[in-house]
């Protein structure tokens, strides 16, 4: 193995295959280095893959690419103990090739994306751990491995390493994370017959179902649920604040069964079998929480960066996408033939900035520590809008004025009119 490479890529999640298939194609000498025994080895679950962020890299992607259904429906559900609010929205425009979401096994996807990256030309090394950034003078030149002789030098080093991203923490790039900027969601598969599956979301061949909750599943805690249906099995989650699993001392585990357990969605899964569990780290910090992103030879991508956006679910299209770019800038400046300083690198934080990457982390820069001081959203307004709905749909002989005037004591009753009109100030200033 050489000891000197263009560029050293840490981790083989899609961030880092998409910097280093970018850059191996561009004819650079990569190395990419991988802790798991395989790429994708650590994540069995199931995930939301944006085309439009993979094609700008892998065009014909579509190609052999291990891809679950292509996702024609979206359901938003809002749900207290024993019912659910909610809007769908199908499109047959969604059913018609170039399909824009799918659903996906991160192991299957990582796998080939990291077969991609290889035939471009880059070396990956994988169950080998960067212990150390090599710092010379202050620039980083290289990384320290945990395998003997496991020195490696580089003239930029790229960190893909995800959310905790212990190498910039040690070396002094980022601070501590704290609670209330990273959630611990946990996800199951179960797995059942295709006929099933399509059956019960009312799909065919390919097409599949989305669906986002939040309510008081998450039990007056900061986050949300999900499920999405893949080829032959359903993938169904639920993520909250770390701040706010300590403050409950509810673990993640028994949060998703009561999840599991509830009248709307048990009949979802009945008859599956599960196979396959794991818990994840998601930042959740936002625009607010992005710490430095580059420095003397070295850049900063993927949730290791804190690019995931909370509100639309978004984090695979991020990390992919801010991959890319990194790459595009260390290109760009080996082809100038200019420094990876400081200062050269910030032309990486500008492309951001010019993308929706950085456009749409600073719209929501709010909604995290709203969501957090805001119990309400969670617990309150479920129950309301759900009460609301039984109220107007129930039958009994009273006429409609009635109803109406009881749901609006109803409101009032739980939440005062100034809170009412305090909380939709919240939200618009989350959204604006």
């Amino acid at each position: 193995m050489a000891t000197k490479f263009d560029a050293i890529v840490v981790g083989a999640g899609p961030s880092g295959n998409a910097a280093a298939y970018t850059l191996a194609k561009a004819g650079l000498q990569v190395l990419q280095i991988e802790r798991g025994e395989t790429p994708g080895s650590k994540n069995v679950q199931g995930a939301i893959l944006y085309s439009d962020a993979l094609e700008r890299i892998i065009p014909d992607f579509r190609d052999d690419a291990p891809l679950e259904r292509h996702i024609i429906e979206q359901r938003m559900w809002v749900l207290d103990d024993e019912s659910f609010v909610g809007s769908h929205y199908r499109s047959n425009r969604f059913n018609k090739p170039p399909y824009n979401r799918y659903t996906i096994l991160r192991a299957q996807f990582d796998r080939w994306f990291s077969e991609k990256v290889q035939e471009a030309g880059a070396l990956l090394i994988c169950e080998t751990t960067v212990r150390d950034l090599l710092l010379d003078d202050g620039r980083v030149v290289g990384v320290q491995t945990d395998r003997v002789g496991g020195t490696v030098y580089a003239d930029i080093v790229i960190l893909a390493d995800g959310v905790n991203s212990m190498l910039a923490r040690k070396a002094g790039f980022r601070p501590e994370l704290k609670p209330a900027e990273v959630a611990l969601a946990v996800k199951e598969i179960h797995f059942l017959p295709q006929e099933t599956v399509e059956s019960r979301f009312n799909v065919s061949g390919d097409a599949g179902v989305v669906i986002e909750m939040m309510g008081k599943i998450t039990r007056g805690m900061a986050g949300t649920g999900f499920l999405y249906t893949n080829r032959e099995s359903i993938t169904v989650g639920v993520g909250c604040l770390l701040s706010d699993f300590k403050r409950q001392k509810l673990s993640p585990y028994e949060l998703l069964e009561q999840m599991k357990a509830h009248p709307a969605i048990s009949p979802l899964l009945e008859g599956g079998e599960m196979k396959e569990y794991c818990a994840h780290l998601i930042p959740e910090g936002g625009y607010k929480a992005i710490p430095q992103l580059a420095g003397d030879g070295w850049l900063v991508v993927g949730d290791a960066a804190m690019f995931v956006n909370s509100v639309h679910r978004e984090g695979s299209n991020l990390a992919m996408t801010s991959g890319r770019l990194a790459a595009e800038t260390v290109i760009e400046l080996a082809r100038e033939g200019k420094s990876f300083s400081a200062g050269n690198l910030s032309r990486y934080r500008a492309k951001l900035d010019e993308s929706f990457v950085m456009k749409d982390l600073k719209k929501y820069r709010n909604m995290p520590e709203i969501l957090h001081g805001n119990p309400q959203f969670f617990t309150d307004y479920p129950e309301l809008l759900s009460e609301a709905a039984h109220t107007l749909l129930h039958v009994d002989g009273a006429d409609k004025k009635s109803k109406e005037q009881l749901v609006r004591k109803g409101f009032r009753s739980r939440r005062s009119l100034l809170g009412m009109v305090s909380d939709a100030y919240k939200m618009w200033r989350a959204f604006e």
